[in-house]
């Protein structure tokens, strides 16, 4: 039965490559515009290919080191899989890289051509789905290779690596793990090099042009500029994609791994047919995999849908019906799913033995719960940081006070805006597992996460109306271009606000979900107490580390932005001011991507140690309490960073738009905002984003050693 639904799924995988295949072709084809934009253009796409590039063989070195290890010591086929991971991740981010690089000058020339709103914002998203799309199928179709390349899931077999044979270790449970762990590497190393390389520049390009010089934004005289253009296709794209294509695997995997721990849990004591039991483990390791290829069709429908539909000139009602198309069907066609898998199931086993409280329907009724909470939380999200509501406006009616003003009311409105997104998440974890035990939390976490291609496309439409936008002034378009550039950016500074969002409460979910595992991982019988000394003092300085990691990411942020503003100025001379000669563009592009790369290994590789360190010296449970710890401070404080952050930049460019009276461009009121929005970048870009995948890849490291973990420590 599961090898059929792996099929079908792998044909919706087929359906959506050949649709993102036929989109691509589709943005190439299109023109690019003037031969200034043709050059601005080439200059940021070399410029991301070459820093994809140089990142690129960092993260082979490590995930090779890493390979052998793994095969070496703890499971022979371990590290293919762990390299598939890491395969597929870098697939998905690179090719969605490219596709925004070819879609944001063509976003900038269809607004040139045709003075359309509608017709600019099909470019984009166009442009977007590649990415979106790209994410889910990509990580999808690892997790069926493996399962069908090497068998499906099981839980009567054991095994190890070529050196040494460690005890409890589940090959196929080890190959999920490890498939899900390559992903988790990718994401960190793009988040932490991708966010220093776009706010180092962002941040250096706003002082010297706002601050410093009263230049017009994405003025093509500042160098840091195209450094910046450059830095939204390698953080904002490539960076989330391997983000939520982590968050995505990790659900899935963490699903299956809970299976097997059901299936182990209730094994010795079961009375009755044996064979009830194994019906009910099948079921359990397919739903996931079916919700998910139906999720996937349902992204690919609501963005065919959105893309075909004539576009108004209210871009944000378009975008939110695709993302109310994919989140429907999914309800629908996972509940045809759910019944197919798990209805012939024998209701008492489900009942009394699993717990599912309404059979058969809860794991479901789970999945629903998490879809309607990534889109409340997308929804809260746009609440706090969209121009069309009260919290962002008031922050911008705070800049004619001055900097102090504005820091504070915007750390306000970022403190507010958590305890919503935290009771959404705390009470769909708290009903999913009441429904249905740890299966349902597993399952409430792939739910919100099974129309992740809509998501990413809608978000993925941000950093491309954002690049249009820059492009349109650096080229000196028209001006009624750049209100159609400034309107889609304002757009998907909101859409991506959303998108962070989202990412932070899928990583919540999921870690939830991999935590549980973890624990079932070690031991069916295992419970974290809380009131152990051991777990809490892994829980205090597992929230301890999120404050230093946030710290190390940030001062690295600030100190790369600092020598680019420093490089800025030498370059800003009497001639490069009056027109007179180019900026050298190359060498601050350079000096972006030295920075980003030097500042991005020793954070991508504390996540990796931390639990390894723990789990030898200290033990499985001092790991559970450091997991704990780490998700509980972290989640709070990226809703914190990311919707601060999305607060102050929606403030300036409500300024920016004319709408606050008596305050335009250039005012002492603007430059508050701007100072705001510097403030906010780091927030919002770097450590915001960076602390779900911290969270998510030390899980995920637990869940792969938990096995070397019950066979060597050395404090017992």
């Amino acid at each position: 039965m599961s090898l059929v639904w792996y099929v079908l799924v792998g044909l919706v995988i087929l359906g959506t490559v050949v649709y993102v295949a036929m989109n691509y072709r589709k943005i190439k084809s299109l023109p690019e515009g003037t031969s200034e934009m043709i050059e601005m253009a080439g200059i940021i796409r070399d410029g991301a290919n070459t820093f994809m590039k140089t990142e690129y063989k960092t993260i082979a070195v490590v995930v090779a080191i890493i390979a052998i290890v793994l095969s070496l010591f703890v499971e022979k086929t371990a590290g293919i899989t762990f390299v598939f991971g890491a395969l597929m991740s870098s697939c998905a981010c690179v090719l969605g890289m490219k596709s925004a690089t070819y879609a944001n000058v063509r976003t900038a020339n269809k607004a040139r051509e045709s003075m359309s709103i509608g017709e600019t914002v099909k470019v984009a998203l166009a442009g977007g789905s590649i990415s979106g799309l790209s994410v889910q199928a990509f990580g999808l179709f690892g997790l069926i290779a493996i399962l069908i390349v090497f068998g499906q899931v099981r839980h009567d077999v054991s095994g190890g690596g070529y050196l040494a044979t460690l005890a409890g270790v589940n090959p196929t449970i080890m190959r999920i793990s490890t498939y899900s762990l390559g992903c988790s590497l990718v994401a960190m190393f793009n988040r932490v090099a991708g966010g220093n390389y776009t706010k180092a520049a962002d941040i250096s390009a706003d002082i010297l042009a706002k601050v410093r010089n009263d230049l017009p934004e994405d003025d093509s005289r500042v160098p840091n500029v195209i450094a910046d253009f450059i830095g939204d296709n390698v953080n904002d794209i490539a960076g989330n994609c391997s983000d939520l294509l982590e968050s995505f695997v990790a659900t899935v995997s963490a699903t299956l791994m809970i299976a097997v721990i059901l299936f182990q849990s209730y094994e010795a004591n079961f009375v009755g047919e044996r064979t009830l039991l194994e019906g009910a483990f099948s079921g359990t390791i397919t739903y996931p995999i079916v919700l998910a290829g139906a999720g996937l069709l349902s992204c690919l429908v609501g963005l065919i849908y959105a893309a075909k539909k004539k576009m108004s000139n209210n871009p944000s009602r378009e975008l939110n019906l695709a993302t109310w198309i994919s989140a429907g069907l999914t309800v629908v066609l996972g509940l045809i799913g759910a019944a197919i898998c798990l209805s012939k199931i024998d209701g008492t086993i489900l009942r009394e033995t699993y717990g599912w409280v309404a059979g058969w329907i809860s794991p479901w009724i789970s999945a629903v719960l998490g879809i309607g909470s990534g889109v409340a939380i997308g929804s809260i999200t746009e609440y706090y940081t969209s121009t069309d509501y009260k919290p962002t406006r008031e922050l911008a009616k705070m800049a004619p006070e001055g900097e102090a003003f504005v820091v504070t009311k915007g750390d306000a409105i970022g403190s507010r805006s958590v305890l919503l997104p935290v009771l959404v998440i705390g009470i769909a974890l708290f009903v999913s597992g009441k429904l249905a035990g740890i299966y349902g939390v597993a399952l409430a976490s792939l739910g919100m996460l099974a129309f992740v291609g809509t998501t990413v496309s809608i978000d993925a439409f941000g950093p491309i109306a954002d690049n249009a936008g820059g492009l349109a002034e650096s080229c000196h378009l028209n001006e009624k271009v750049r209100v159609i550039t400034d309107k889609l950016d304002a757009v998907g500074n909101t859409t991506a606000a959303v998108g962070k969002g989202f990412a932070i409460g899928s990583a919540a979910f999921a870690t939830v979900s991999l935590i549980v595992s973890y624990v079932g991982n070690y031991s069916a019988e295992m419970n974290l107490n809380i009131a152990s000394f051991v777990v809490v003092a892994g829980a205090i300085i597992g929230g301890a580390l999120v404050e230093y990691f946030s710290a190390m990411l940030t001062d690295n942020t600030i100190e790369s932005a600092k020598l680019m503003a420093d490089e800025g100025d030498k370059q800003l001379t009497p001639e490069v001011l009056a027109g007179k000669k180019t900026p050298d563009y190359n060498r601050m592009i350079s000096l972006a991507a030295k920075q980003a790369l030097k500042k991005m290994l020793v954070p991508s590789v504390l996540a990796m140690i931390i639990p390894v360190i723990g789990g030898f010296v200290f033990g499985v449970e001092f790991v559970g309490g450091l997991l704990i710890g780490a998700t509980i401070v972290a989640i709070p404080r990226a809703i914190f960073m990311g919707n601060s952050g999305g607060a102050f930049d929606n403030a300036k460019k409500y300024i920016e738009s004319g709408q606050l009276r008596g305050h335009v461009k250039g005012s002492p009121a603007h430059k508050a905002a701007v100072t705001g929005d510097t403030v906010g970048d780091t927030r919002k870009d770097v450590v915001g984003v960076a602390l779900d995948i911290f969270i998510k890849t030390m899980s995920t490291v637990a869940n792969t050693l938990v096995s070397v973990f019950r066979n060597i420590t050395l404090i017992r």
